[in-house]
């Protein structure tokens, strides 16, 4: 039993603290409208260590920022959608993509090995814009000692501010789901999947977690636009799930695309639930 209340069977269907708070001028540059602003965005990167947090920069000299750990190569979807402008060599960040967001903000991405995408390039919230680094003295890794990747924000007034913050936690009436930190699909999963098949799949069953072939009928309609193209019968195969596969890596899935559900499939599927508007 986890934290969503994941039982075996809904297991087998398909087979970290965040940073703190940003320092006080950043909180006050985000204003009582950061949450209203942050709708359209999340945190990619859920699913890797925090090593290094926006007061540990503050306290070491740095204008903030977090770190995430992942190897050299990893990928690296977009918080938000934007127009992205890549800066080669920017000082001590190394290679830096920026996203302009319509609202004003910005997201920049540091030490980087690999820019994926031309300047201009306009993005949908989870496109993978470039390629993390950070390894020491690497092409495009700037100053750092070890792979990483820095993520800041910047405002429309030019404060760079913290991400998560920036981000919040969202509201709602469901929690959620802890699927997108231990890859374990469960009974808040599930609702939160249900919302989503109500809102936009004619679902018409309840919001109990726990799928049946009502929620597994939306859930095909859901991943035709993935490309499945299998009967609309609630009952998923390996066809199903490799749509469900697809959507996930819209949302930070990098494994195969094999309609064999693991928890790294159920991160990317949760990461697409846990929006606020799913709540």
């Amino acid at each position: 039993m986890t934290g969503d209340g994941v039982t075996r069977r809904t297991f087998l269907c398909g087979t970290a603290a965040l940073c703190g708070t940003a320092a006080a001028g950043a909180a006050t540059a985000l204003g009582a409208t950061a949450a209203h602003a942050a709708a359209g965005f999340y945190n990619p990167f859920t699913g890797y260590p925090l090593t290094g947090t926006w007061e540990e920069h503050i306290r070491r000299g740095s204008l903030g920022g977090i770190d995430y750990g992942m190897g050299v190569g990893t990928r690296l979807p977009a918080a938000g959608g934007g127009v992205v402008t890549n800066i080669p060599n920017n000082g001590t960040g190394g290679h830096t993509v920026t996203i302009q967001h319509d609202n004003g903000y910005r997201t920049q991405y540091m030490h980087l090995s690999q820019f994926l995408l031309g300047n201009g390039t306009r993005v949908g919230m989870g496109a993978v814009v470039g390629l993390s680094g950070g390894a020491a003295g690497a092409p495009g890794s700037g100053n750092s000692t070890g792979p990483h990747l820095h993520w800041h924000m910047i405002s429309p007034g030019g404060t760079r501010i913290n991400p998560l913050t920036y981000i919040g936690g969202g509201g709602g009436g469901l929690p959620k789901t802890t699927t997108e930190q231990d890859g374990v699909p469960g009974t808040i999963m599930w609702k939160r999947a249900q919302n989503w098949l109500r809102a936009e799949q004619g679902y018409t069953g309840p919001i109990d977690g726990v799928p049946g072939v009502n929620t597994y009928a939306a859930l095909q309609r859901g991943v035709r636009a993935y490309g499945y193209t299998g009967p609309i019968d609630g009952v998923p195969g390996v066809n199903t799930w490799a749509g469900v596969q697809r959507l996930a890596a819209r949302w930070g899935y990098t494994g195969p695309i094999d309609g064999v559900m693991g928890p790294n499939s159920w991160r990317g599927f949760a990461r697409f639930v846990n929006q606020d508007k799913y709540s």
